[in-house]
């Protein structure tokens, strides 16, 4: 699944052809979208400061846009429990939001980070983590009151997730690098280097072998987290990669940017250091891609 800054979500089968139309909702470009844990919904956020619900078979809207946010919506996530979805915007605040009502769980969180560019929940969805433009790494309870700044990065924070276990969190940032910390008491453990440009975008492969990033040098690479070094050769775009994304099975990544094209690369031929893992390379009608999930 796909989102653009033409106003597009799409729905993509494994070869590469389109399933249904696109969908637009009206509200401009699409910044952020998440799959509910059963693939039964998405919910996307756009630059109309509004968030979106979707039937993903019936390729719907589910009732009205959800108002809120002031400025574009950045980041997007559903808690483990699917009972709350966190949105971060530009406005400089998350939000938590009933996904079968539509409304506002809470006041809005009021963060440091000027744009919120990244929110997760914890793993076990007692607290979720954000990072954005301005400030530190932030962890929240889910009443929303702040309990750690976690500080490293020289510059926004663009993309986070976490170990399945909750013990580890990885960050993506402006700086060029990816981060590892540790959850227990919030200490630096790893930095990754390499990128020449922003890390826009990292994922873990499913066995947590490999954390995998998409960068403004136009590449996609793939870190061994025994090893703490770079595998195989980059893959490269013809432009800025903006959203990578790991195949639940651990197979494939896949990847979008300002090239228009969406790429799968095949992880196993990747590791194998040969540039001839590309499945699929599609040419979308928008200006360019944003955000994936597979």
């Amino acid at each position: 699944m796909s989102a653009s800054d033409d106003g597009s979500v799409r729905w993509w089968k494994g070869d590469g052809e389109p399933v249904g139309k696109s969908w637009d909702g009206g509200g401009g470009g699409v910044q952020s979208i998440a799959v509910h844990l059963d693939d039964t919904t998405v919910v996307s956020g756009s630059v109309d400061g509004r968030l979106r619900l979707w039937n993903i078979k019936e390729g719907s809207m589910i009732g009205d846009p959800w108002e809120g946010h002031d400025a574009p919506v950045r980041c997007l996530d559903w808690s483990p429990d699917a009972l709350e979805i966190a949105s971060g915007s530009q406005d400089g605040t998350i939000r938590r939001w009933n996904p079968d009502t539509g409304r506002q769980i809470a006041l809005p969180i009021k963060t440091s980070h000027d744009w919120v560019m990244a929110v997760k929940y914890f793993p076990q969805g007692d607290k979720f983590i954000s990072g954005g433009q301005r400030g530190p790494i932030c962890v929240w309870s889910r009443d929303g009151k702040l309990l750690v700044e976690i500080k490293g990065h020289d510059n926004t924070v663009t993309s986070l997730c976490w170990s399945k276990d909750g013990a580890h969190i990885f960050s993506g940032s402006v700086d060029r690098t990816i981060r590892k910390w540790r959850a227990i008491d919030w200490k630096e453990l790893v930095v990754l280097r390499g990128h020449t440009n922003v890390v826009m975008s990292i994922c873990l492969t499913p066995n947590e072998r490999y954390i995998v990033s998409a960068s403004y040098d136009c590449s996609i690479r793939i870190w061994d987290l025994k090893t703490n070094q770079a595998v195989g050769d980059p893959l490269l775009h013809d432009d800025q990669v903006l959203a990578v994304v790991m195949s639940p099975d651990g197979k494939c990544i896949a990847s979008a940017g300002l090239d228009k094209k969406n790429y799968i690369w095949s992880l196993e031929a990747a590791l194998e250091r040969h540039q001839v893992g590309v499945l699929c390379a599609l040419l979308f009608p928008c200006p360019f891609l944003i955000v994936l999930v597979v």
